[in-house]
């Protein structure tokens, strides 16, 4: 197999990352990441108030709870979390406007499935974008992605009866 750096010439690595913009691009690595983390952490936290205050299980809620507590293990340490809110740049994000899929949702689970896709897709996201910036959280987040599809499947089968609440 071909080494990665052999898959571009020097003049094209060059191309897509020009010398003296390390830093830069760091910072929106952790960009990537924070903006991941906090997706991940506010999917969670639905889909636990779901079954919290509506499905009322007690044991899905704290199964949700402990994955979402779990994902802080990614941001332990001051310095690192400072490095990610430092990165943050809300204000010019091209992604917070709300879109026609955002709008609105059609019942329960309708919400209940949007908020485990959102959280599973941002955890990929972070194991992927963590591989370059500390590959040492990279186990944690895998663990907590195999977590979370078992999570899923265990919120579904109690999410039929989401089906036909408004």
């Amino acid at each position: 197999m071909q080494n990665r750096r052999e898959l571009f010439s020097d003049k094209e690595l060059q191309s897509l990352f020009p010398k003296g913009t390390e830093n830069k691009i760091k910072e929106k690595l952790l960009r990537v990441i924070d903006v991941n983390f906090n997706r991940c952490k506010e999917g969670l936290r639905v889909v636990e108030d779901i079954f919290r205050f509506i499905v009322e299980d007690e044991k899905l809620r704290k199964n949700v709870r402990k994955v979402r507590h779990n994902l802080d293990e990614l941001v332990q340490g001051e310095e690192f979390w400072q490095q990610l809110v430092r990165s943050r740049d809300s204000q010019n994000d091209s992604g917070k406007e709300i879109d026609k899929w955002e709008e609105k949702r059609e019942n329960l689970f309708v919400l209940l499935y949007a908020n485990l896709q959102r959280a599973k897709e941002s955890i990929r996201v972070l194991e992927e974008f963590l591989k370059i910036i500390d590959s040492k959280k990279v186990k944690i987040v895998k663990s907590l992605r195999y977590e979370l599809y078992s999570l899923e499947k265990e919120a579904l089968s109690r999410g039929a009866a989401l089906c036909n609440s408004r």
